[in-house]
């Protein structure tokens, strides 16, 4: 039986690694967005970001479900080596097909201008990363999270500091930031077959078993049916925004929705580590110290609420006063709605994990597909009514409707209360918000006040003890 304090030792170490990459990432991500979003206009961003979107959703589409049963076979104790082996033959097959059909496709489509010359372009670049799943995957699976960081940083890092150069010298334009982005994905896909033969002496070779491959994509199957609702789900907004209203239009979502993402970096940090570490834990028995599992997601619930806070009273002096007012005021109420949906992320995370790793995956589809018909019903009905604010009231609602259901199947004991904290600790956020704002004209003392009376009200709801504040450090503790 594993040691609890090894297991608590290893999350440290692994959370540690995790979290560095994804501050690294975050922050050439940044400057990667800024200087898109400012130097592009309005349309040509909007644009660039539509081809991103549809090929997010191709290529998620394509991997089938079969990345994350990788990781949780790797974790459990299969072959790295034949895992491996067959993905590879999955990734390779189904790109080589996808981008094929894609150059097909571009004999009967003016390639001049438009959507479709980008589709091609930044296509192959995303082919490249593709290509590189399995290598992060499997080292997921052997939990090398140090040499997965250095995996899933090199693009980012390549491709800012190459716009930055192009800033400098004056050359940037779309056609430069093509070419950067190709670059840098092909780098990312060399760096990967590098490190991971380096890390893990684990063979690479590439080899078609039918039987394991149809074994693999039967075990695949229920999270094949979560990777098709998640990937509809995942962009079908920007997509539905992009040839509904105007590419105007989904610049502006996609700012708001690109801050909202980068602003759940603790949840980026820990999603990862969660799932061999809740493997492991949860296969010794079911109901393995549950109450420190309650004590971790509370805590996410005081990051998710604080979150809330910060975002939306710095959001239009920060934002306004980096894009020359372009994306600031005119998102404040799309900000602020997708921003009540952090909580909900972090909640629904932490309960697709617990059920994953428990093998719950039909249960975790059918929670899917309620989700997914609840957020694309919502978007058709209210984006054309509401534009941005539709689709973020429709994510919203989407978000909530999930949570509720995982709280309603997932079997441990007194988690439903944890529905409760979530509401207090939003509530705490908003109410601090508002009285910050309204009485104090300078954003960054409101935002001072605001974090100050945020945690008095928290004290005072019983969503923080003394004791609860030393358990979690043991948790996290040596």
């Amino acid at each position: 039986m594993l040691n609890i304090n090894q297991l608590k030792n290893n999350l440290l170490k692994n959370l540690s690694a995790n979290t560095i990459q994804l501050v690294i990432n975050q922050l050439s991500g940044l400057v990667i967005f800024y200087i898109l979003s400012s130097g592009l206009d309005k349309n040509s961003f909007g644009q660039l970001n539509l081809a991103l979107a549809i090929l997010l959703v191709a290529f998620n589409l394509l991997s089938l479900g079969i990345d994350q049963v990788a990781i949780r076979k790797i974790a459990s104790g299969d072959p790295a080596h034949s895992i491996l082996s067959l993905y590879l033959f999955h990734v390779l097959i189904t790109g080589v097909l996808f981008y094929g059909v894609l150059l097909i496709g571009s004999t009967f489509i003016n390639l001049q201008n438009g959507l479709y010359p980008l589709l091609l372009l930044i296509g192959l670049g995303k082919l490249m990363i593709y290509f590189s799943t399995p290598f992060k995957q499997s080292v997921s699976g052997l939990e090398q999270f140090k040499t997965l960081a250095f995996m899933l940083i090199v693009s980012n890092v390549v491709r800012s500091t190459a716009l930055m150069v192009s800033i400098l010298l004056h050359i940037l334009s779309l056609q430069a930031i093509i070419i950067i982005f190709i670059a840098g994905d092909i780098l990312e896909l060399a760096l990967c077959i590098y490190l991971f033969k380096r890390s893990t002496h684990v063979p690479v070779s590439v080899s078609y078993n039918k039987m394991a491959y149809i074994s693999l994509l039967r075990e695949a199957l229920p999270q094949m049916g979560v990777t098709l609702i998640t990937s509809a789900m995942a962009r079908f907004d920007w997509i539905f925004i992009g040839f509904m209203v105007s590419a105007i239009k989904l610049a502006e979502y996609s700012f708001a929705y690109k801050v909202f993402e980068m602003s759940t970096l603790p949840l980026l940090a820990i999603a990862p580590i969660l799932l061999p570490w809740f493997t492991k834990l949860l296969k010794q028995t079911v109901a393995a110290d549950i109450t420190n599992l309650k004590l971790l997601l509370k805590a996410e619930m005081i990051i998710a609420a604080l979150t809330i806070l910060l975002l939306n009273i710095l959001w239009v002096p920060v934002i306004d006063a980096v894009t020359a007012g372009k994306y600031g005021a005119v998102n404040s109420n799309t900000i602020f709605i997708l921003s009540l949906c952090i909580p909900f992320l972090y909640l629904n995370n932490f309960l697709w994990t617990i059920n994953f790793a428990l093998g719950h995956t039909k249960m975790i589809l059918t929670g899917f597909i309620i989700t997914l018909l609840v957020n694309v019903g919502l978007d058709i009905l209210l984006i054309p009514l509401f534009k941005n604010e539709g689709a973020a009231v429709a994510f919203l609602i989407a978000s909530i409707v999930q949570g509720i259901f995982y709280l309603y199947k997932t079997q441990m004991p007194g988690f439903n209360s944890i529905l409760l904290n979530l509401l207090v600790c939003t509530v705490c956020a908003v109410i601090s918000g508002i009285v910050a704002k309204t009485y104090i004209a300078n954003y960054y003392l409101s935002a001072g006040f605001a974090i100050l009376l945020f945690f008095a009200l928290l004290f005072l709801t019983i969503q923080i003890r003394f004791k609860e504040i030393k358990d979690t450090h043991k948790l996290l503790a040596v």
